[in-house]
This record gives C-alpha cells, sequence and structure tokens, in this order.
C-alpha cells in the first residue's frame, strides 16, 4: 500500500460562529482524485488548509507526509495550485507569467525560462507564448493558469474549478490535459469541481463533503458499480414492448420507459433470472428485435443529489 497523498484526521476549522470543516477526516490516495460538495460543503476551506494558507482551529492534515502547521514550505514546493478565479496579469506574456513563477518557486534564471517553455508547451501555448495574457481568450488563461501550477514540477496539483467558464471544447480540451499530467507525468492532482459527469470520466476516485464532514472517499469503479436495475434496448415498438413486460414482472420489477431503452428496476425479493426471462418473453411477444440488455451503473449525478437530500449533520 503506498502512503497516502492526503491523511486529515478529526480536521476543524472555525470562523467565528460558522464552523467550515467539523472534525473532517478522509485519507486520499495518489492518482487523480474528484473533491465534490455544495457552496458551503467546506471545500475551499480545506484547499486553503492545504495550501498553508489558513490554520485549522482542531486536528491533524499532512501532504505527502508533510505536516501543514510545522512544513508550510516543504509543502508549497511540492504542490501546484490553479485557483478558480482569475489572477493574471494582463500586461504580462504567458512566457513572463510562467517564468516568473518559476523564480518565486526557487528556479534560477535559465531553469525557469527553459521550465516555463516546457509547460506552455504541455498546455498548447507555445506558439502564442509571448502575446499578452490580456488578449487571451477564457481557454487559453485557463491553459495559463495550468502552466503556472506546474512550472516548478510539483508532486501534487490542487485544481480549483479548472473548467470554469469553458465552452464543450474547452473543457474537452482541459481534462484531457489533467488526465494527460496525471497519467502520463505522474502527478497526483486533487480537483475540484460541481460537473460531476467530468470527474466521472477522469478520476480515480472522489471525495464527498456535506456540512464540513465527510460524505463518502470511495474509488469511480466502487461508486459507479453495478446496481440491480436491468437496461434493456430494443428494435421495434418500445411501448408495446415495455406493456408486454409489465404484465410478466408486475409483481417483481418496475417498468420504466426512458427515450430509447427500458429500465427494470427489480422488487425486494425478485429473481434476476426471472426478469430475465421474463425479457426475452416480452420480446417475442411483442415482436421487437433485442438489442441489449445489461446491469446499469451507478452515476455520480445520482449519488451526489441522494447525498444532499439528507439533512445536514454538521453543527
Amino acid at each position: 500500500m503506498s502512503s497516502p497523498l492526503i491523511d486529515a484526521r478529526a480536521l476543524s476549522r472555525r470562523y467565528g460562529a460558522v464552523l467550515a470543516l467539523d472534525r473532517f477526516t478522509v485519507s486520499i490516495a495518489p492518482g487523480i482524485t474528484g473533491l465534490v460538495g455544495a457552496n458551503g460543503a467546506g471545500k475551499s476551506t480545506f484547499i486553503r488548509i492545504l495550501l498553508g494558507l489558513v490554520t485549522p482551529s482542531a486536528g491533524e492534515v499532512s501532504v505527502l507526509g508533510h505536516d501543514v502547521r510545522s512544513a508550510r514550505a516543504n509543502i508549497r514546493a511540492l504542490v501546484g495550485y490553479m485557483p478558480e478565479h482569475d489572477c493574471l496579469p494582463p500586461d504580462m506574456s504567458a512566457a513572463e507569467f510562467t517564468t516568473f513563477m518559476g523564480r518565486l518557486s526557487g528556479l534560477p534564471a535559465h531553469a525557469a525560462r527553459e521550465r516555463s517553455a516546457e509547460v506552455l508547451r504541455h498546455v498548447g501555448l507555445f506558439e502564442e507564448r509571448y502575446r499578452p495574457i490580456g488578449s487571451y481568450s477564457t481557454g487559453m488563461a485557463q491553459r495559463v493558469k495550468l502552466a503556472q501550477a506546474l512550472v516548478h514540477d510539483p508532486r501534487v496539483l490542487i485544481l480549483d474549478e479548472p473548467t470554469n467558464g469553458l465552452d464543450p471544447a474547452g473543457r474537452e480540451e482541459m481534462l484531457a490535459l489533467i488526465r494527460r499530467t496525471g497519467r502520463e507525468f505522474g502527478i497526483s492532482v486533487l480537483l475540484s469541481s460541481h460537473l460531476l459527469g467530468e470527474l466521472e470520466r477522469i478520476c480515480d476516485g472522489i471525495v464527498q463533503m456535506d456540512g464540513g464532514r465527510l460524505v463518502r472517499a470511495e474509488s469511480i469503479d466502487e461508486l459507479t458499480g453495478e446496481t440491480g436495475d436491468l437496461l434493456v434496448d430494443v428494435d421495434g415498438d418500445l411501448a408495446r414492448f415495455a406493456a408486454a413486460l409489465r404484465t410478466r414482472v408486475h409483481t417483481a420489477a418496475d417498468v420504466v420507459v426512458q427515450r430509447h431503452q427500458v429500465q427494470v428496476r427489480p422488487l425486494a425479493g425478485a429473481s434476476f433470472d426471472h426478469i430475465a426471462d421474463a425479457v426475452r418473453d416480452a420480446a417475442v411477444e411483442s415482436d421487437v428485435g433485442l438489442l441489449r440488455m445489461e446491469r446499469a451503473r451507478a452515476r455520480l449525478d445520482d449519488l451526489f443529489r441522494d447525498a444532499t437530500d439528507q439533512p445536514s449533520v454538521a453543527s
């Protein structure tokens, strides 16, 4: 087992009467991890603590084995941060800015310039590196923010809403960059986002927060594993097929028609083999072709909605 990337124990942070983190405990493994939660869940406070910008009110947390209270300088040397909000100087070029950020991280001038060129090539801005940042599109500006987070060759990236403000094509490009950074370069990523479909595609695991506490911390495979529902695609009259199927499974399952497929939701005690046989028999009876029959998989959107519908347990 590898050591945790981030390890928090009973972490709390209070702002006056507001308890932003309430005995938050989580262990995050290396890889690409999504951090999710509604506004006010405690995500931003947790990130600020990891960066050493906020001191915990109670509890402990470490990044790559370094305690956030006593080893802030060590952590900042190992962590790259991409903030959500605009923070770029419009009159500087991307090359100047990333070189400057490299120098701030301790790189010598020549090494900072070389590293700046490397990361700007990686994010797709090498040809535009001498243009003023103020002339960049939103997508290009987001890439500069990613480049400056990478310029000092960190072991961990913390990305706060990296696809914020991007159109669909821009989001796809940014997600591909994040995936490549994590998979090919071996840099672990903590990615805060409210777009759960994006996280589902690129993350190894998910940490969900609510009311300053942990809701769940699981791998994507565990969260999106097979459910008890059955998805059926047919070639022919879908309504006719659904009616025939309802007759056969009326005491064993609910049959729901969704656009181009039927979802069968077994009731308590129902036999999957019985339902599968009923699907095949209903297809024959209604004279439709059975194209696909498979177990449904859970979706992050549904899991998140279920959790946030519950009352918060935070103080």
